[in-house]
């Protein structure tokens, strides 16, 4: 046990100092900041942002100053800037104009002190008493924040306009305007019934689909980084024939779960700096902004996606991991070390792939039969269970038939890792491994 911890310290040591590891885990961290600001500072440039052109530290509500042109319908325009007051952060603020053409509108556009008009038009049809409205911007593509505020706005002064102004209070405007929410759910099917008792069928959350998303891709890139640092230090050893000396004060068992240990350290090590970074992004003030306009709310966050998501990836890593340590031992030359490594890449790839793909699908056939597979598990059944389509029942029964994966596979990587290590020349046979294997008990 002692020399089984001097190998993974050792490993774990010498990985994490190395340059390759330090640069790529500061830039990947880099381009996970900037990606995670990017809304943000493309803001700053257009100066919608606190602090932004002019430095006047408004919001980019209060920047959107829009004509408003009632024509004749100013009891309908002034029922849209009532409603607009009352508003905690409206979208625009209003400056009423005779019309479109009004010499001072038209200059306070060109000068930039408005955004964009309003307009109340006459109705397109004899039967219809409630104006047409038109909206003018500026920009290329309308404020959707802005069209919201005249839709809701607008609502309210046409039902008021319809049943009389002393009708109706406020507040009781507002509740009519408000659409009425409509939650879905399946049919029920029998694998509801497997559920655990406190399931509750609810619309699933953008923010769950985001975080789906987030760990299938870091378990794709971590597995396969971290599978070739093992392959190629068990390669680069043997070919430099370092093997020949370690083989002789530490076992090739010890040395084989050591290296997939002290690398799976590293992994974590990476991962812990990527989920700090991230955490500190989300702490921003205007990130919090952004997540809000966005109708995200971090609250919503599934934390069993979280806690299975762990289990599958320490689980899906060491299933690869051996894999990677065993084909490493039977390559001799490090430039041989790519072709031989394709068919593990080609199932992370298919993993990877098939969550990816199927997340809108995650109730089909070949996604439920796909979750019983090893290679494909890990990302699979993290779909399944993130978007709540998976019983408790499914999950464990994966999880067991990874585990067994896992303990079949450790014993098969052993023995070829004992043997190939110190087999120099061309790659092994299949015949020669196995005849080889033969020979060493476990």
């Amino acid at each position: 046990m002692n020399r089984l911890g001097t190998v993974i310290g050792f490993t774990f040591r010498q990985k994490a100092k190395t340059k390759s590891f330090i640069i790529t885990t500061l830039v990947l961290a880099l381009l996970i900041t900037l990606g995670m600001n990017l809304p943000y500072i493309i803001s700053l440039f257009k100066g919608e942002a606190a602090g932004g052109a002019g430095g006047s530290g408004k919001t980019a509500a209060e920047h959107l100053r829009l004509a408003l042109i009632a024509g004749s319908r100013t009891e309908i325009a002034d029922q849209l800037e009532k409603f607009t007051q009352e508003q905690s952060n409206p979208a625009a603020t209003w400056v009423r104009y005779d019309n479109a053409q009004a010499p001072a509108m038209q200059q306070a556009l060109k000068d930039g002190k408005l955004q964009g008009y309003v307009k109340l038009k006459e109705p397109a049809a004899k039967e219809e008493t409630f104006p047409q409205v038109e909206y003018v911007s500026v920009e290329k593509e309308p404020s959707p924040a802005v069209i919201t505020l005249l839709q809701t706005g607008l609502q309210a002064a046409k039902v008021k306009a319809i049943l009389g102004e002393n009708t109706l209070t406020n507040d009781q405007v507002r509740e009519i305007s408000t659409p009425v929410a409509v939650n879905s759910r399946e049919v029920d099917s029998p694998s509801e019934a497997g559920r655990a008792a406190g399931t509750k069928d609810k619309a699933t959350s953008m923010i769950n689909y985001g975080l789906v998303y987030i760990l299938m891709i870091l378990f794709f890139t971590s597995s396969m980084m971290t599978g070739n640092m093992i392959a190629s230090e068990v390669t680069s050893e043997k070919s430099s024939r370092i093997m020949e000396i370690l083989i002789t004060s530490v076992s090739p068992l010890i040395q084989m779960f050591g290296k997939i240990i002290g690398i799976f350290l590293v992994g974590l090590l990476q991962i812990a700096v990527f989920a700090a970074v991230v955490c500190a992004n989300l702490m921003l003030p205007h990130n919090g902004a952004i997540l809000s306009s966005a109708g995200l709310d971090l609250s919503q966050l599934n934390t069993a996606v979280l806690s299975y998501g762990l289990i599958f990836y320490i689980l899906g890593y060491f299933l690869y991991a051996v894999l990677f340590a065993a084909v490493g031992s039977i390559v001799s030359r490090t430039e041989e070390l790519g072709q031989a490594i394709m068919p593990i890449t080609v199932l992370s790839l298919a993993a990877f792939y098939i969550g990816i793909f199927n997340i809108a699908a995650p109730d089909t056939m070949f996604i439920k039969v796909a979750g019983y597979i090893p290679f494909f598990s890990p990302t699979v059944m993290l779909l399944r269970i993130g978007l709540e389509r998976a019983s408790l029942l499914e999950i464990w029964l994966s999880l067991a038939i990874l585990v067994a994966s896992i303990l079949f596979f450790g014993w098969l990587a052993a023995k070829i890792y004992r043997t190939g290590v110190l087999m120099y020349g061309k790659r092994p046979t299949f015949k020669e491994l196995r005849k080889a294997m033969k020979a060493y008990k476990i």
